[in-house]
Parts: C-alpha cells; sequence; structure tokens
C-alpha cells in the first residue's frame, strides 16, 4: 500500500489502524543535535487527543508518546526517530453492523473497492486516529523550525455559518487556547460552541474552517514548478481527514478584485545595518512563484460535517441490498477544535521539508 509517508528531506511515515494495539510514526531527516523537548511532543499531542473537552468525541485516549529511537542525551542524532502511541480505550463492537454496510460519506465504500478488504473498527487506517502520528512528527518539526525563528500557528475561523474576520492580525491570537474550542475571539466562540452543542443534542454534526500562519519564514522556501510551497501545503491539509477546501492569501475571494489592487507592491524595510524587502500588502499569502517572500504565511482549510451522525440513514451493504444504519460510539459533532494542532502539525512537516531542501538550493 502507498501513500504511507510524507516529505522528501524531513520524510514521515505513519502507522497503525483505529483499533489495533497502536499508532505511530517514523521520522527520518531530522538534523542531529537538535534539542529534543519530549514535553513539548507530548503537549502538542494532547491538544489533539480526543476526550478532552464536552464538544469532541469522548474516547479516552492518553496519547502517551514513547520515543523508541533517534535521540541521546536530550538531542536527535540524525538517525530514523520512531514514535509510538498505544490505543488504550478501542470498543470496537460499537463497529460490529458495519462489517458489510457502507456509511454514507465515509471511505468505507472506496476502500473496499481499492483493497478488497477492510477494517471496519473505526475505518481502520482511514479514522482520523492516524493524525496523532502526525502530531507527534509535526511537533518534532515545530521544534526544528524554531530553531530557525519560524513560528507556525492555528485557530478555528468558521463553525458552520458563524465566521471570524478575515484578516488574522485583527485577533489576538494568544487567546486561541482559551476556550475549548480553540477561537481567538472568546464572544464569537461562546456561539459557536453553543452551535455544536445545539447540532449534537439533535444528533447531527457541522463543519468548520481552521486558519493557518506561518511566521517568521524568510524569503527562498519553495521550488517554482511542481514543489511549489503552497502547493505543498494544500496537498498537506487535503490529507487530513474531513478536509474539502484549501486557499492561502487572498484566495478565491481574490477573483473579485482588479490586479491595480491585488498586486503586493514591494518597499524597503529592515535597518542600514540589516535591510530588507517586504510588501505594503500580503495578497499573495507570503507565496510567489511558489517560494516563500519572508511575508505571514496564511491560509484556511475548511473541514466538513463529520460523516458519523446519531440518525438512521439509508444505505447498502456489500451486496448492494438497501439497509438502514444508524451512528453508534463516540464520535466529534464538529473536528475543528481537535483539528487546530493537525493543521498546525501538518504545515511545519511541509516547512521543515523545504527548510531543508533550502539549504541545498544555493552555494
Amino acid at each position: 500500500m502507498s501513500g504511507n509517508s510524507f516529505g522528501l528531506l524531513f520524510r514521515v511515515t505513519t502507522f497503525g489502524e483505529s483499533h489495533g494495539t497502536a499508532i505511530g510514526c517514523i521520522v527520518d531527516g531530522c538534523p542531529a543535535g537538535l534539542a529534543f523537548d519530549r514535553d513539548f511532543i507530548q503537549h502538542e499531542l494532547d491538544r489533539r487527543r480526543p476526550g478532552q473537552s464536552a464538544i469532541v468525541t469522548q474516547r479516552k485516549e492518553s496519547d502517551t508518546v514513547q520515543v523508541l529511537s533517534g535521540v541521546f542525551e536530550g538531542k536527535t542524532t540524525g538517525t530514523p526517530i520512531a514514535f509510538l502511541i498505544p490505543n488504550e480505550d478501542q470498543r470496537s463492537r460499537d463497529y460490529d453492523h458495519l462489517a458489510t454496510a457502507f456509511r454514507p460519506s465515509h471511505a468505507d465504500y472506496s476502500w473496499q473497492a481499492k483493497f478488497g478488504h477492510r477494517d471496519y473498527r473505526g475505518g481502520g487506517r482511514s479514522s482520523a486516529r492516524e493524525t496523532a502520528a502526525r502530531v507527534a512528527a509535526g511537533a518534532l518539526a515545530k521544534l526544528l523550525l524554531r530553531a530557525s525563528g519560524i513560528e507556525v500557528r492555528a485557530y478555528v475561523s468558521q463553525v458552520g455559518a458563524l465566521a471570524l474576520s478575515d484578516d488574522y492580525r485583527s485577533l489576538d491570537l494568544d487567546l486561541t487556547e482559551s476556550n475549548e474550542l480553540r477561537c481567538p475571539d472568546p464572544v464569537m466562540a461562546a456561539k459557536m460552541i453553543e452551535l455544536i452543542r445545539q447540532v449534537r443534542k439533535e444528533g447531527d454534526t457541522v463543519g468548520g474552517v481552521v486558519t493557518g500562519l506561518v511566521q517568521g519564514c524568510p524569503p527562498g522556501l519553495g521550488a517554482p514548478v511542481f514543489d511549489k510551497l503552497h502547493a505543498d501545503l494544500g496537498k498537506a491539509m487535503l490529507s487530513i481527514n474531513a478536509s474539502k477546501g484549501f486557499e492561502y492569501g487572498s484566495g478565491f475571494a481574490g477573483v473579485a478584485m482588479r490586479g491595480s489592487a491585488h498586486n503586493d507592491l514591494f518597499e524597503p524595510s529592515g535597518t542600514p545595518d540589516a535591510p530588507a524587502i517586504t510588501t505594503r500588502t500580503n495578497h499573495s499569502g507570503g507565496v510567489q512563484g511558489g517560494i516563500s517572500n519572508g511575508m505571514d504565511i496564511y491560509f484556511r482549510v475548511a473541514f466538513k460535517p463529520v460523516a458519523t451522525i446519531m440518525r438512521d440513514q439509508e444505505t447498502v451493504d456489500e451486496s448492494g441490498a438497501p439497509v438502514v444504519i444508524k451512528g453508534k460510539g463516540r464520535h466529534d459533532p464538529c473536528v475543528v477544535p481537535r483539528a487546530v494542532p493537525i493543521v498546525e502539525a501538518m504545515a511545519a512537516l511541509v516547512m521543515a521539508d523545504h527548510l531543508l531542501r533550502a539549504r541545498s538550493d544555493k552555494i
């Protein structure tokens, strides 16, 4: 089976299933000598783990990470780093009724069509449980980026029709972790949380948007043709479970603008001793020609309503016969609160990979 690895120089391979013994990943290409902060990596996993609040799935997983290799005396050794996260709270019986039935808008049918055999317990490897391994790897990438002054952040900017301003600069992003939704506007967060609670009571689900931000990125990261920085960010974000859309910079709203208004005019900045070039506006989202220009990189990721709902739904079984199923078990009524650290992790993996690649682009 292909498609289990991501990245070129900073390369991550994940393994495991939702109801298997464990999930995990191997990170290859992390330079030697990086200070390894296990507590930080666990903190990032804690932000993603299930059961952390009343508005997410109540599956109880501690997501305690084990580091099996690649670290010695508090620093990376330059060899593959293996992370293992045991599964602790599987309830496979909740999925017995799905052994031969296909859940609407899940990967059940498409996986059956591709492989002819599937793990129906929570979706197996197609479950969002796999993303815990990505968060562990992404936390390591964050440590590498921070050593170069690059910071990756994300926050919930929309739930259903409730949306924040598109301008992240008008928000106090330090408030992102102040509420269970991870929305930096406390007033709007309360409204969004109430919407999620109401939707959950109705046995339904709702979608949302996570905005991502990369700050401190130097100019020159990325490639001009197939490996454009924004293209790799798009691939990373669209590989996340339930993601349905990606846009960066002005995105789709830019089509309503004239070129004279959309163009980002260059201007000098910095000091006489350290001159720099910036742009007056940033409709480009920090990327031009597939290469970073030194401005903030910002993007938005749309997530669909969770496909598992606590209502009867018509579907078919493996023979094509009509059946009716109802969601059981523990599921998120809205994925975006737990998607924030996943978006950050995937962005960090892209940026770390391109940071290492840029070091070999010129003498």
